[in-house]
């Protein structure tokens, strides 16, 4: 007879196998993200929350109740990541009207659009920055089941100067208003990486240089200096957590790579010298290319102040430019979206413009999968369509190697092995 405990085990583990669900897609192909091969026809095997299997049809016999989805027409790819988004931000709400929005609010907007990330196909997203703790809180109600949305990296506040980008700089000096990631210095800078890890993040954002969308700001200019990114860098780094800087300045960009940064962000002013710096240390580059259209275009509607739409009538061509240099010289690329500027939800419509300012559509389309995992340090579990990692899965109509644009519709998609959206 069997002692109680190991009774309990094995009754646990037929449990486990009797309840354990498969499903099987069969489609016109699915794309190997890291080799580039297309493998026609294709069959996709996931058991729970694993991927078991990846390849040509097969005869082998399947459980009589596994769910079979016809596929006919498309092409598997790996859920997508997005490693910079902004959920808690509405598009429509810049400016002086940001004001009026408390952190309770933004978090409830943020449940809105978790939901519309993941039905545009993003299954992982970065998020680089939310007043309150509001991402972390959203995170984990999407972690135990409460809402639907995307599995979230999050930052928490970001870190800034006094005054800086990631300072509120809207009121005058009677109302005493300074935003929560604000430390000026070098030890200052290491205890609010530590405040931020002590409540919760998984990444650290910090801004490097001023910014398009604040109020008095140079875009171009270096905040922190070299000295205060170094200890910040260190800090993060010794609890094991990567950093994004955003930096638009050369200088900026410059310093933050030689502080050790993992990734950089919007990356606008580039020079020689910085690309080699980013090759050479193995930088990663979060360029968000799209967002310049909704900004001139819906900008002052959604009340984006002048000033602001004066320095992104400058900045969006040179990023874009920008961006094709770093393309070309091969330095390391992420999919970066900085959605909460625009809508949520429409994070597809960048594909097609990574592919006109230089890409290959696989070179998009590996951004936004492989490339991502490895520098969120979860390659071995995500960013592919390997056997044994988790079952994060889209598929689009066509192939997407000839036609980026249809990434910009994705009708099935599978977060951790379970059906969140089917428009087939």
């Amino acid at each position: 007879m069997l002692k109680p405990t190991l009774l309990a085990l094995a009754v646990g583990m037929f449990t486990t196998q009797a309840l354990a669900e498969t499903l099987v897609l069969n489609a016109d192909a699915a794309l190997d993200v890291k080799s580039g091969k297309l493998i026609t026809p294709a069959t996709l095997i996931i058991e729970d929350n694993r991927i078991v299997s990846i390849g040509k049809p097969t005869k082998k016999a399947l459980p009589a109740d596994a769910k079979v989805i016809d596929l006919s027409g498309h092409t598997l790819l790996p859920g997508l990541f997005d490693m910079h988004v902004h959920l808690t931000s509405d598009a429509h709400v810049h400016g002086y009207k940001r004001l009026q929005r408390t952190t309770q609010r933004a978090a409830i907007t943020g449940v809105m659009n978790a939901r519309r990330t993941l039905d545009a196909g993003f299954t992982s997203v970065r998020n680089l920055g939310a007043a309150g703790y509001a991402d972390i809180a959203l995170r984990d109600a999407i972690y135990d089941g409460d809402v639907p949305g995307p599995r979230i990296f999050a930052a928490g506040p970001s870190l800034g100067i006094t005054g800086g980008h990631c300072d509120n700089n809207l009121l005058t000096h009677e109302h005493k208003v300074v935003a929560e990631g604000v430390a000026d210095g070098p030890w200052a800078v290491r205890a609010k990486v530590r405040e931020n890890i002590k409540y919760g993040a998984d990444v650290i954002k910090y801004c490097a240089t001023g910014g398009v969308l604040s109020k008095g700001t140079k875009v171009g200019a270096q905040q922190y200096s070299l000295e205060e990114m170094q200890a910040l860098v260190d800090e993060a780094h010794l609890r094991g957590l990567t950093v994004a800087a955003h930096a638009h300045g050369t200088e900026g960009i410059k310093s933050a790579i030689k502080a050790g940064v993992d990734s950089v962000e919007h990356v606008s002013f580039l020079d020689d010298d910085a690309i080699l710096l980013a090759k050479k240390q193995g930088t990663y580059f979060s360029m968000d290319i799209y967002n310049t259209e909704y900004i001139l275009s819906e900008g002052e509607k959604a009340g984006i102040l002048a000033e602001s739409l004066d320095k992104e009538r400058v900045v969006g061509g040179t990023q874009r430019e920008s961006f094709r240099r770093a393309v070309k010289a091969g330095v390391n690329m992420v999919f970066g979206s900085d959605a909460g500027v625009y809508p949520h939800g429409d994070n597809g419509k960048q594909f097609s413009r990574m592919v006109k300012f230089g890409m290959s559509e696989l070179q998009a389309l590996q951004a936004a999968t492989i490339n991502a995992a490895t520098l969120l340090k979860r390659a071995d579990q995500l960013g592919s369509l390997d056997a044994g990692k988790l079952a994060d899965v889209i598929a689009v109509k066509g192939n997407p190697l000839k036609d980026i644009s249809t990434m910009e519709n994705v009708p099935l998609v599978i977060k951790d092995g379970k059906i969140e959206v089917n428009k087939l």
